[in-house]
Order: structure tokens, then C-alpha cells, then sequence
């Protein structure tokens, strides 16, 4: 945070950036939030001398109450939105759908959902919630496909905001999913990319998929072990090629400074590869 503060007071940053904006050049002036609370707090300490014009936080239904559950850098968003509301100042939502998360849910999951909205997709409900909170300003989302563009203009036309009963769906949702051993990797991919070649968020997206879908067998004696064994090794091989698969990791720690979930890649890839190893020959 020091080191932050000094860059921004001793080059005058922010007050250039301020006299930018008084002479038009600078339309909206807002900063991000990407995980320290310091420099959050201290931002808008100075709401009074920069009037800021838009915040831009992480919100979803998982991070609302739990983002510090699932990474002690984290700051739940309910502390963030709210400090936001308290000064008047819009909130700009990036990660509703938690690094895409919150629309690969598993089945059981997904099926709670569609017993209350059987036409929407898995994803409208957590756009729906970040659009919820009447301080949005912009709810961000990522499209790769034409029909998650489609999708998106249902969630948002018309807007249907979520019910109290739906709300409380939502965070009992958010509580079953942290019972889930997942890696709290967005597919960001500021670690990649890694010197040795490995396909880092690949390798923790297919873990994190096979943990969702119950497919992290724990002993030979589980009653799916020969499915669930099957599927993950089947479906690691063709998620990510052997050449960048987790036994390539030489620890070199070159990611981790990267990484803004603070997650030790290194020690969860020598997991993820031991756990294949033991798969492979059928030592749980």
C-alpha cells in the first residue's frame, strides 16, 4: 500500500488526473478495486477532494458474504458495495458470474435453480443479482459466443430484479458451493504465460469442473469410483495436453506473484499431479 500511496502522491497522479478532468479530457474518474483493502479504504478517504464517478468492484453471490472465506486476501462485497452507497458513488461490477463459475454449476446445483426459473440459463441468475443492488451502475460481461450474447440480452431486457426468496436461493447456493474443495482460479490467466509450458488454468479449471460434477473420487471404495476415475483422467488428457499437464511444473514460482486469487500454483499443481499419479495407478 505505501509503495501505491507514493506513486500516486509523489508523481501526482491522481491530481493530474483530477485536472484532466476539469479541463475535459477526462470524462468519468474511478479506480478498480483488485484486492487490497487498504488502498480501497484509503481511495475513498478521498472521495471529498476527487469526487469519484464510479468504483469498480467484484460482486457476485459468492463473494457478497464469503469472498474472504474463499481467499483471506479478498474482501467480501457486501463491505465494498456498502462503502460505496455510504459516499454515493456507483458501483461498476466486473466478475458476476465469478471468472465463469457461477454458470458451470453441477447438476444438483442447477437443478434447484430450474425447479424456481426452468427458462433461464444458469448465468442470468447471477446477472440478475449483480443488477439487483439498485447503486449498479454496469454490470461487466465477458462473451465469447453469439448465444452468450443472446443469453445476456434476456437477463437484461427486461431486467427482473431478484426476489427476497430468491436472494435466499442464491445464498444457500453460495454455501453449498463452499463446501466444494475448488481452486479459486478465474481463468484470468495473468499467470500464463509459464516458462515450462504448462496450461496452469486449464489444468485447475478441469480439477475445479470434476470437483463440481462429483468426480474426485477419494478411495477405490466409493460407490462411482471406476465413473468418476474414468472421467477425470479422460477428460484431464483432453482438456490439457500431456506436454502442459501439472507433472511439467518444476516450481520455479514464476506464477505466483501473478496471481490476483494469491493462490500457491506451484504446491496446488504437485497436488493436482499426485492425485493423477495415484489415479493412474489406482493407489486411493
Amino acid at each position: 500500500m505505501e509503495a501505491l500511496h507514493k506513486r500516486y502522491l509523489d508523481n501526482g497522479i491522481l491530481d493530474f488526473l483530477l485536472k484532466e478532468r476539469e479541463a475535459g479530457r477526462i470524462r468519468n474518474l474511478g479506480f478498480s478495486y483488485h484486492g487490497d483493502i487498504e488502498v480501497f479504504d484509503y481511495l475513498l478517504s478521498r472521495h471529498d477532494e476527487y469526487k469519484w464517478d464510479f468504483v469498480q468492484i467484484q460482486l457476485n453471490y459468492i463473494d457478497w458474504k464469503h469472498a474472504k472465506e474463499m481467499n483471506d486476501r479478498n474482501t467480501d462485497a457486501e463491505y465494498l458495495y456498502n462503502e460505496l452507497v455510504k459516499r454515493g458513488i456507483p458501483a461498476v461490477i466486473m466478475e458476476p458470474l465469478l471468472g465463469g463459475r457461477l454458470s458451470r454449476l453441477n447438476d444438483h446445483l442447477v437443478a434447484r435453480l430450474k425447479q424456481h426459473r426452468p427458462q433461464n440459463s444458469v448465468a442470468s441468475w447471477a446477472f440478475r443479482y449483480a443488477c439487483t443492488f439498485p447503486d449498479v451502475l454496469t454490470v461487466l460481461s465477458g462473451m465469447t459466443y453469439m448465444e452468450h450474447l443472446q443469453d445476456n440480452i434476456r437477463s437484461f431486457s427486461p431486467l427482473e430484479p431478484c426476489t427476497e426468496e430468491e436472494l435466499a436461493l442464491l445464498e444457500d447456493t453460495a454455501q453449498i458451493m463452499l463446501t466444494y474443495p475448488t481452486v479459486p482460479c478465474n481463468d484470468c490467466k495473468y499467470c500464463m504465460p509459464c516458462p515450462y509450458g504448462l496450461d496452469i488454468p486449464a489444468i485447475l479449471l478441469h480439477y475445479n469442473r470434476c470437483v463440481n460434477e462429483g468426480n474426485i473420487p477419494k478411495s477405490s471404495q466409493d460407490e462411482n469410483y471406476r465413473e468418476a476415475r474414468r472421467a477425470f483422467l479422460v477428460g484431464y488428457d483432453r482438456s490439457v495436453p500431456k506436454l502442459r499437464q501439472a507433472s511439467h511444473c518444476t516450481g520455479c514460482n514464476q506464477c505466483n506473484p501473478h496471481c490476483p486469487q494469491n493462490i500457491d500454483i506451484p504446491k496446488k499443481l504437485q497436488e493436482i499431479d499426485t492425485y493423477v499419479e495415484n489415479l493412474k495407478q489406482e493407489k486411493l
